[in-house]
């Protein structure tokens, strides 16, 4: 990706990490611009945020306030690790799961 890419898809690409629906929002705004850099945020944004949900669904039935809040430090880290590479013009997958989630949403914003 060259310079000009990542400046024009850094907005984006900040937008997907804010909340659930900062993913909706920068599926839109890429849709049109196809940048590849915002594309790649989109999709490690939407992996976090749907592990998040599933993980915190299964995570609630044990009814445990330390798994709970393993489970919001340990997404807290991810979602900052993905929100600073992405401020800082870096397509660098977050750690563990980020190459699986460009896998699995590989078509996703092409």
């Amino acid at each position: 990706m060259d310079r000009r890419m990542v400046e024009e898809g850094k907005s984006i690409a900040i937008i997907s990490y804010l909340t659930i629906f900062g993913v909706i929002i920068a599926f839109y705004m890429n849709n049109e611009k196809k940048n590849p850099f915002a594309a790649f945020h989109f999709r490690q944004s939407l992996g976090l945020w749907l592990g998040f949900f599933g993980l915190g669904l299964i995570i609630s039935n044990l009814d445990s306030w330390m798994a709970s809040i393993a489970l919001y430090i340990a997404f807290a880290v991810l979602f900052f690790y993905g929100f600073i590479a992405a401020i800082g013009g870096k397509a660098v997958p977050v750690p563990l799961v980020g190459n699986l989630f460009q896998k699995i949403f590989s078509g996703l914003g092409k």
